[in-house]
Order: structure tokens, then sequence, then C-alpha cells
């Protein structure tokens, strides 16, 4: 709080939040965290964010991108929400999930912060749950995710859609907005260009980063804080190359150039709260929003862990996470504490100095993590993360083990969920030690661990006690909507 308090009479005005959200990307892939140049993609400008900030060894998103960024908005597992899994353009909600939610941003916005999205958003594409809808002033994107737009451009991969034309137009068809968007609050999206070729799919990020820069720029030129998430389109499939990025990885792959340019991005942002006058003034936070798919494996995310997005093992839901604050955040901090992407949205309240308006009439899962990020010796407020697949509770991290209750097992050498089994455990929790065992190869359910039942039952049973008052939410989605998909 000294800090901070530091930082206002110093600056006259609150912090400013960029949180830098990149879709699919692994644990693995920065070299902070054991990539880089081991893959043939370094990432000098990511790495020194965590050099010069704190790097978190176990930060957690939930196994795929449409939960995840619905929590890191509203502090809120996404069981609560409804949106619990990835909305198509054909989805139709019978019930407007964003009508009784809260984001950081809207309640930012109302308290002096100028608050923008910028890249994927992909929570909903019907009126009332577009980004404008719900609390931010300003997004220019898309509304789905790449492979939603690349099926209607890559004829050898896609020539079953492409060469039908009643297919073909039926696809293009279930949504309106097939291109790149951008509204304000109060108004209607517009269209401000069509998406049709793989060039134009390469370069959205540099028109994303473009957006980002400005709206950093002109929010220094207004003097007023800022509230932005930069939500990158790589590296989720299919990965063309931007401009000047088509074999720049040492490895010469689509996936590793695309981690390349994300990088430049990175450094490009950074670089713009220098040159503006607000690095000193800004929290940045790095993180992906999920594991590495591992559909189009090999040319997809690395992690060390076990399995991949779509699974609640820790290769599907642990993610690189870096806090980068200079002069507030002691340089070269590594932590395990616990923390989860929904935590942000307690912790930028909090940083806004409006933690107080946060809803008391709803069940809140974040966590206020200010005095992790921001204290010299810092550690997680966090005891537990919880995770999910779809509505359905999975397990429980606690301290350096694991407990599961539910778990997608694959047959296959890799974790395509569509080639996977899903189901219960039987009797007891299977127990990993995450420290002894990272990739999960071993359930210790019997012998060492069964001390562990008693904790991890507990923490089991206080959790599902807050879905007695605060239910889940069925928005009309079918399987995965808000019950038992199974």
């Amino acid at each position: 709080m000294e800090k901070l308090r530091q930082v206002e009479a110093r600056t006259g005005r609150k912090p400013n939040i960029l949180i830098v959200l990149v879709d699919d990307m692994g644990y693995g892939d920065p070299g902070a965290y054991g990539g880089g140049a081991m893959l043939g993609a370094p990432t000098p400008n990511i790495d020194s964010l965590a050099a010069r900030g704190l790097k978190l060894t176990s930060a957690y998103a939930t196994p795929v991108c449409t939960p995840s960024r619905a929590a890191l908005m509203t502090g809120r597992i996404p069981a609560r929400s409804g949106l619990t899994r990835p909305l198509l353009a054909s989805d139709k909600p019978t019930k407007n999930p964003w009508a009784d939610e809260v984001t950081a941003a809207k309640l930012l916005s109302q308290n002096g912060y100028v608050t923008g999205l910028s890249g994927k958003w992909h929570i909903g594409e019907a009126k009332g749950m577009q980004p404008q809808d719900v609390g931010y002033d300003e997004f220019r994107g898309f509304l789905s995710v790449v492979s939603e737009y690349t099926q209607y451009m890559n004829l050898a991969k896609y020539s079953q859609l492409m060469l039908d034309a009643e297919r073909l137009k039926t696809f293009k068809g279930l949504s309106e907005y097939n291109g790149i968007v951008e509204g304000k609050k109060g108004g209607d999206l517009k269209i401000a260009y069509k998406l049709e070729t793989p060039q134009q799919m390469g370069n959205v990020d540099q028109d994303f980063a473009n957006f980002s820069v400005d709206f950093i720029k002109r929010a220094a030129q207004a003097r007023k804080p800022f509230y932005l998430i930069h939500a990158f389109a790589k590296v989720h499939f299919d990965n063309y190359p931007g401009d000047g990025y088509l074999g720049r990885s040492a490895a010469k792959l689509p996936y590793r150039d695309a981690v390349v340019e994300i990088d430049d991005i990175v450094g490009r942002l950074t670089k713009t709260l220098e040159e503006t006058g607000q690095a000193d003034n800004t929290l940045v936070f790095f993180t992906s929003d999920n594991g590495p798919e591992e559909d189009s494996y090999p040319d997809s995310g690395f992690t060390p862990f076990r399995s991949g997005k779509g699974t609640t093992w820790e290769g599907g839901v642990r993610v690189p996470g870096i806090a980068y604050w200079p002069g507030v955040i002691k340089p070269g901090r590594v932590s395990d504490g616990l923390f989860d992407l929904m935590d942000l949205f307690n912790t930028s309240l909090a940083l806004g100095g409006i933690e107080n308006k946060i809803p008391t009439e709803r069940y809140i899962d974040g966590v206020n993590q200010t005095a992790f990020l921001l204290a010299d010796d810092g550690d997680t407020c966090r005891q537990a993360v919880f995770s999910y697949n779809q509505a359905d509770f999975s397990a429980i991290r606690w301290a350096n083990f694991k407990g599961y209750f539910k778990v997608v097992q694959s047959e296959q050498p890799f974790a395509n969920i569509s080639m996977s089994t899903y189901g219960p455990i039987a009797v007891a929790p299977w127990i990993f030690d995450v420290y002894r065992d990272p990739k999960e190869r071993l359930t210790r359910s019997n012998g060492d661990y069964e001390w562990l039942y008693g904790p991890i039952l507990q923490l089991q049973a206080a959790h599902a006690a807050t879905f007695v008052k605060y239910p889940k939410k069925d928005i009309g989605l079918g399987i995965g909507g808000g019950g038992d998909p199974r």
C-alpha cells in the first residue's frame, strides 16, 4: 500500500493496467520458462519482463479460451457465469450471460479509467455480449477465433468446405462479423475490413498492436489511467506469418515465427510505455489463456507438463505469468505461489482504489493479489486453485499437490481432447505431487499421500458449498452450458 501511495503521489493518478494475453501459448514457449532459443524462437522481450519483474511458476488458467477470458474479466469461475466452453459464431444463448455479469473494465470505466480491448474477444457475438456492451470504452479486434476465419482461406487444408459453394455460404453466413471490427461504449460495432486472405490473417496482430500503441499514447495525453487488455490472435492455429515474419525464427516453422512476432510486439508495447513516460506507472501482466493446443502438433506450443489444452492436467491449465512494473516490483523475483488469472479482476480493482465496488450479491472467486505482486517478499494470498472441465469440477491444486476428482484420459501419445475419455475417479481422489512428479505420471492415492485426503476433501467440500447459495448458471448452450455434460 505504501508503494501505491508513493506512485499516486508522484504521478497524480491511479496506475495503469496492461494485460497481455496470448492465445494458446505453452508454458514452456518463452525463454524465461525454458523455451525460447532452445525451441528455435528466442523471446528476448518477454524474458526481459521476467528478469526485471516477477516470474510466476504456478499461474493457472482454465482449459480453454472463452472460460479463461470470462474468468479473467469477472473474477468468477465460469460455471457461475455459464461461459463454460468456447462460443462459436452459431451459438445463440437463450440467456445473455453478460446481462448480470460485471467486468473489471466496467467498474474501472465508471471510476475514472479509460478502458480498452485490443484483439480477440471470443465471449459472444450477439448484441449485448460484445466488448463495448460490457464495460470497454473502445474495442478493435475480432469476435471469434483465428480458426473460425482461416477455414475459408486455406484451400489445401479446408478443400471440403471451400470447394462446396453451398457449404461455404452456410459457414460464412453464421456470423455477420467475418472481419476486423471496432466499437465504442454505447454504440454498435462497425466492420473495419473483411478477413479474406491468409496475408490479412497473418497481419492482424500488427493491426491490434497499432491500436494498443495508439490507445496508450492517447491515455497519456489525456492524463487518465488506463486499463487495456491486449489479446493476441496468435498463436492459435492456423498461424500465418505477418509481413516480414516468414522464416524469422531459427526453427523456420509457422508456430515459431508467430512466437517471434509476439515477442516483438511485447517489446513494442513496453517501449511505448517508456516513450510516453508511463512505464513506472503501469502494471504489465503477461500470460496465456490456456496451455498449448495439440490439434496441430507438433507445430504447436511446448509445455513440460502432462497433456495440453482442453484438459485440467497441468499442461492444459498451467501458463506463463509475468508481472512487471519498474520501480515497484522488485526485479528478478521468482515465486511458485498460486495465482489464478481470475485474480486479475480483484487485483485490478484494488490497484484502481475501488475494491469496495466489487458486487456483493454474487460469489467472487478471484483473490486480491496486490500484496503478492508488489511486496518485495510478497507471497500468494490464494490457498488453492479449483479447475473445471466446462461446468464440471475436476481438480484442486493445493500447495504442491494436485487432487483430481474427474479427468480427461487420452489414449493417444498427445492429448487431443476428441481422442479422449472423460469420467469420475473411483472411490478417492487421484493425488499427484507436482514437485516430485510434474508430468503427473503416477497417482499416489495409496500409501505415500493418504494423509492428503483430509485436506483435499475439506477444500472440495467448502468449495462445493458455495454453489448452494450461488448455483451454476445455465445460459442455454446445450452440452457444457451449465449442467453436467456427461
